[in-house]
């Protein structure tokens, strides 16, 4: 066998043959790849990634939806080398511990806010968001077991949702191209219909009214499934990898009178809404509602060190601390002392830079306003922000908001005039979404706004060649 190590750099060519020949990626059709190659990212700095062929891209989607923080932190570097010189590995099993762990477990204790009755003191930790959601199945289940209504299983999700690609992650998610594969959803997972008002708004229907209806989706399904049965709620703030969802202002407050009414536990996934990307350290925080569980990862180390973990409210870690007994779940890398080691040097730096205010109070109301801007494009039927984040949709008709047929793969085409020009944004079908690093200055979103703008335009001019509209 060939010592990698010891040969001089490899071409892009190499690369792309040698990841072509070895490396199975996620979400990604092998065929299609091993036709054209894949991108080789090969460094980063600030907001910028660069290639093996040395074009630079401004990366709009943080890598993905995680480095908060931006690249090139040698605080994070360091932290990670320290640690691994200290304490590289060691498991949480067998009532053993180590200090990063335990004193990122009371950093995040501290940080989440304490809303209405609901506290968080207790941190389940896995090594991403999609772990995270299989903790969560387990601890919903095991917590109702214990409160003796063992027949309260039935978890309840949504209609494009994400919740990871595990078998539980990918069942809890509503993402029917990932259902189609694998036999999912599981058992006594279930779904209602996202809060997206721009496509399932009735006519004349305020956005306030629609939020009311969405939520009562929620309601309509606990009383079909059975309240007695029904176990959780589980939802992101927005809804990232469908296409940044942003609900309207009535959903959230209806969400938690439902699930109070019916005493279910609910659960919010702020695996890409946590750590400042709203404008808070949670999200539960900005729409004032009050989750059981909060389930996070990306962030929590802007993406240096895999890290994920579930926040649990002491409804639930009470129960399971007084009366469960041994809880039969965990990783290898539950409490990773490097991974956590990280995790505390990017809360210092988001700290000390105030990230989470500048969303709120700066950063956050400029991209709001350059996005009232980009709206009147005509390609953009609607576009929408909240925190650091924002979504536009490509319409084929302004006035009428007539949508492009989905075999055209509109979406697809301004990704790559994204690309082709410097900027990485992602497409979701038509709806071009990102979530830029939260270290952007006013400069830097100018500069987006431009790589966007000119995306649409090369777009447009395509779609009119092609006689597309």
């Amino acid at each position: 066998m060939t010592n990698l190590t010891s040969l001089p750099p490899l071409s892009t060519q190499q690369v792309q043959a040698l990841d072509s020949a070895h490396f199975i990626h996620p979400f990604t059709d092998h065929g299609d790849l091993a036709t054209r190659g894949a991108r080789v990212i090969v460094r980063s700095e600030g907001i910028y990634v660069w290639d093996s062929e040395g074009e630079k891209l401004l990366d709009a989607m943080s890598g993905l939806w995680c480095v908060n923080a931006g690249y090139g932190r040698k605080a994070l570097a360091q932290a990670a080398y320290d640690q691994m010189m200290t304490l590289p590995f060691y498991n949480s099993f067998f009532q053993t511990t180590n200090v990063p762990a335990v004193k990122l477990a009371a950093r995040l204790a501290a940080l989440a806010p304490k809303v209405g009755d609901r506290s968080f003191e207790h941190v389940f930790y896995s090594s991403s968001g999609s772990e995270s959601n299989d903790s969560n199945v387990r601890m919903v289940r095991r917590y109702w077991d214990l409160a003796g209504q063992p027949q309260r299983k039935v978890i309840i999700s949504r209609h494009n949702a994400y919740h990871g690609s595990t078998m539980a992650g990918a069942s809890l998610g509503g993402m029917s191209s990932m259902h189609a594969q694998g036999d999912l959803p599981i058992p006594n997972i279930t779904h209602i219909e996202q809060p997206y008002f721009f496509e399932n708004g009735l006519p004349g229907e305020s956005a306030e009214e629609f939020g009311l209806r969405a939520a009562g989706w929620l309601e309509e399904k606990i009383l079909l499934v059975g309240a007695d049965k029904v176990a959780a709620f589980i939802a992101e703030p927005i809804q990232g990898a469908g296409g940044v969802i942003i609900p309207p202002t009535t959903y959230w407050p209806e969400i938690q009178r439902i699930v109070d009414k019916y005493g279910i536990l609910l659960i919010s996934d702020e695996v890409i809404c946590a750590f400042g990307r709203l404008g808070h350290w949670f999200a539960y925080e900005k729409f004032g509602y009050k989750p059981d569980l909060v389930t996070f990862a990306k962030a929590v180390t802007s993406g240096y060190i895999p890290l994920g973990g579930v926040m649990v409210g002491n409804r639930v870690a009470q129960v399971l601390i007084d009366k469960g007994g041994e809880f039969n779940h965990g990783y290898t890398y539950s409490g990773h002392p490097v991974a956590c080691a990280v995790a505390l040097a990017n809360l210092d730096i988001m700290e000390q830079e105030q990230l989470p205010q500048r969303v709120r109070d700066d950063i956050g109301p400029y991209l709001a306003r350059c996005f009232e801007g980009i709206a009147e494009h005509p390609l953009v039927g609607v576009a929408e922000t909240c925190g650091f984040t924002a979504g536009l949709v490509l319409v084929r008709n302004k006035r009428t908001r007539e949508r492009f047929a989905a075999d055209l793969s509109v979406g697809m085409i301004c990704r790559r005039h994204c690309f082709q020009n410097g900027l990485i944004m992602r497409a979701v079908g038509d709806r071009m979404i990102i979530a830029p690093p939260l270290t952007m200055t006013h400069a830097d979103i100018d500069e987006m706004m431009r790589l966007i703008r000119l995306a649409l335009d090369l777009t447009q001019q395509e779609l009119t060649q092609k006689g597309l509209i």
